[in-house]
């Protein structure tokens, strides 16, 4: 497997970024403890003008500036004050969106899928190249997805509940 460390493959639209980190496997090395999973869903963020994103009408704040980052930086937070979800910030720096990792094999739905990793929210803000705590891997095969409605997000408006943005691999 060929490790992802060039900027390129995170300078994309957010949708674009949600297919492609589909199969992809994310290893990391938190506090000596080692674990490698496969991408399984994710979902895409669309920033100011998406109503389910952090960065909603240009919303920011202590909690979304790693969104306002440059691509390819983690955007980690506490959700429900119980569980750290993991996004990874893609398009252009000043553009806040993400995509969130919503599982990886073994471990559906966010909160599992950090868990898992051991992802909390020490990695916030740094950056998925030449980063010694994760990093991901490409098996360089394609795999193919079906599209669905995000979860969880029953606070936005319609047209954003009802976006096909969620990415589950077959």
């Amino acid at each position: 497997m060929r490790k992802i460390n060039e900027q390129e493959f995170f300078n994309v639209d957010t949708i674009s970024l949600a297919k492609n980190l589909l199969g992809k496997w994310i290893c990391t090395n938190i506090n000596g403890q080692e674990v490698t999973a496969q991408i399984c869903e994710t979902e895409a963020y669309l920033g100011v003008n998406d109503s389910a994103c952090h960065s909603y009408k240009n919303k920011r704040t202590q909690r979304t500036e790693p969104m306002y980052k440059q691509a390819g930086t983690i955007y980690v937070y506490l959700c429900y004050g119980l569980h750290y979800l993991f996004n990874i910030v893609s398009e252009k720096e000043d553009q806040p969106e993400a995509v969130l990792i919503r599982g990886v094999v073994g471990a559906e739905g966010p909160a599992k899928a950090t868990k898992l990793l051991h992802i909390d929210k020490s990695l916030n803000g740094e950056s998925m190249l030449n980063n010694a705590k994760i990093c991901l891997l490409d098996d360089e095969k394609e795999y193919k997805f079906i599209k669905a409605q995000r979860v969880g997000i029953d606070y936005g408006l319609e047209k954003d509940k009802n976006a096909l943005l969620r990415f589950i691999k077959k």
